[in-house]
């Protein structure tokens, strides 16, 4: 069953036996295909969509490694440019913050999460409470399609300041709580110097955005 049609990949929640031929305590898996361009030769399509299925299994199981939940790993498969995981079951954020309200604990672990992160050289590219799973208490983190490993502090400002325009998008009348607490629960992690650091880096790209609207 196709669960989202994306530019880059497609998202499928399919059977563990279908997959692989045996049971497992009846489970789901999630199977990431990575489509294929037509615009680009086809030696080349397939040589960026195996680097790039190849680079979004690695940094999912470093940043399991690093301590922040992500889903495991099952199966990477590079003749279909697919990779096969665990089905994540849970509430997205977006919609717990919608019906909630304010969390506290789960905001402060958002932050926690992210810094280990950055703390492990890990830049997730597309922060959103979209991208964020809520299951038996735990934050798990999803589609890292977009992630690098880098420890850029303007690569890591970015990562901040893209969370900061969802929850202003998403969550506009508690946003700027969940924000304040994020950075508590960040710099839990790397220390309230770095979090300044970030928090100028920040102020810096929200100015240049600002610059290029008004040209």
């Amino acid at each position: 069953m196709i669960l989202k049609k994306g530019a880059e990949a497609d998202i499928y929640l399919e059977d563990f036996k279908d997959i692989f031929g045996f049971d497992f305590f009846n489970e789901k898996v999630i199977v990431k295909k990575r489509v294929k361009k037509s615009y680009r030769i086809p030696e080349i399509d397939d040589s960026i969509r195996g680097f790039r299925t190849v680079k979004e299994a690695k940094i999912i199981n470093k940043a399991k490694v690093s301590g922040v939940n992500s889903p495991a790993l099952y199966h990477v498969d590079l003749g279909e440019k697919r990779i096969i995981m665990e089905y994540v079951e849970g509430v997205r954020l977006k919609e717990y913050f919608a019906s909630k309200g304010l969390d506290r604990e789960i905001a402060f672990e958002i932050g926690r999460s992210i810094g280990l992160l950055h703390k492990a050289g890990i830049i997730h590219g597309d922060i959103t409470t979209s991208n964020m799973i809520l299951n038996n208490g735990k934050i798990y983190f999803i589609d890292f399609g977009l992630s690098e490993e880098s420890e850029e502090i303007e690569k890591q400002g970015i990562d901040i300041h893209l969370l900061r325009q969802a929850l202003e998008s998403t969550h506009f009348d508690i946003s700027e709580e969940v924000f304040k607490i994020v950075l508590e629960g960040y710099s839990k992690i790397l220390g309230e110097e770095k979090k300044n650091e970030l928090l100028q880096r920040i102020e810096q790209i929200e100015k240049r955005g600002r610059y290029r609207k008004r040209d």
